[in-house]
């Protein structure tokens, strides 16, 4: 009887611990439309990877573009850790979990970044992208880019002990402020620069699609406000760190399909046409035609 009796408080403890830590999860921290928010959107956009996969990998095989394939590679390792990070928004509240959170925090963020040069490496690179030449290039450019910035970053978090990722609690260390401020600045330019580049005399230099254009608008709207609201949280606003916030939510939660739609969707739609092009072309040649002519 003892011994009945130790085993159902120890499940019950057990069973209170794990109701305690899925509150804590789902509404502790941010609460729980800041969790909800993130979650939905990162686990959608991967499951929509996952049932496009077998089509993707199709026209990827036909289309033999490396810049293409290597990015739709990166995109889903990125994408993975994404939705890794937004599920575990309670590491950010939890004592002891502060270094888990700062580095899944750093590695998928610089994720994303590597992404995001890349992009914009292609796009200054403009119509000359192709071949594993390219590849090269766009990469290099990106890893150098990244890696700087993965450097500083970690110099802050454990060199300095400057929690740069962990925005649970307010006030903050100012210091951290600046780097953001300095972050969101260079893209907020490099950004302007190729809007600037589009309306000038330098516009046939760039890739002449629409949805590029409209990529780099919302691009350079998104940094000009987190840039503000970076600013204006190190000057001790609560309204900044709020919209701070608010920047994050929406980075995590649309930037890869933004991605995806700009850079991948336009290229499927193309391997669509080519390959009903070579079945087309496969048919005609094996005679099928041949009776509609007669």
């Amino acid at each position: 009887m003892v011994e009945q009796s130790l085993l159902s408080i120890e499940n019950k403890g057990s069973n209170s611990g794990f109701l305690e830590g899925f509150h804590d999860w789902v509404f502790e921290c941010h609460g729980f439309w800041h969790n909800a928010v993130l979650i939905i959107a990162s686990l959608l956009f991967v499951l929509y990877l996952a049932l496009q996969a077998r089509q993707s990998f199709l026209k990827l095989s036909h289309g033999r573009s490396y810049i293409i394939i290597s990015y739709y590679a990166s995109l889903w390792l990125v994408s993975i850790l994404n939705l890794i990070w937004c599920f575990s928004q309670a590491w950010e509240c939890l004592p002891g979990k502060e270094f888990a959170w700062n580095l899944l925090s750093l590695f998928t963020t610089s994720g994303m970044l590597f992404l995001e040069v890349s992009l914009l490496a292609f796009l200054l690179q403009g119509n000359s992208t192709s071949g594993v030449e390219a590849l090269t290039r766009t990469f290099g450019i990106s890893g150098i880019i990244v890696g700087f910035d993965i450097l500083l970053k970690a110099i802050y978090l454990f060199a300095f002990g400057i929690p740069i990722f962990i925005n649970s609690d307010y006030p903050t260390p100012h210091v951290k402020w600046n780097l953001w401020v300095v972050h969101k600045l260079l893209l907020t330019l490099v950004y302007g620069c190729i809007l600037f580049m589009y309306h000038s005399r330098w516009r046939e230099r760039l890739p002449a699609r629409p949805a590029y254009y409209k990529y780099v608008t919302i691009m350079f709207i998104w940094n000009a406000i987190a840039l503000f609201a970076c600013a204006l949280t190190g000057n001790g606003a609560a309204f900044g760190f709020w919209l701070y916030h608010f920047t994050v939510v929406c980075y995590h939660a649309v930037y890869l399909p933004l991605l995806y739609i700009t850079f991948l969707a336009d290229f499927f739609q193309e391997e669509d046409l080519h390959l009903e092009n070579v079945y087309y072309s496969e048919m005609k040649d094996a005679g099928f035609f041949e009776a509609d002519w007669n």
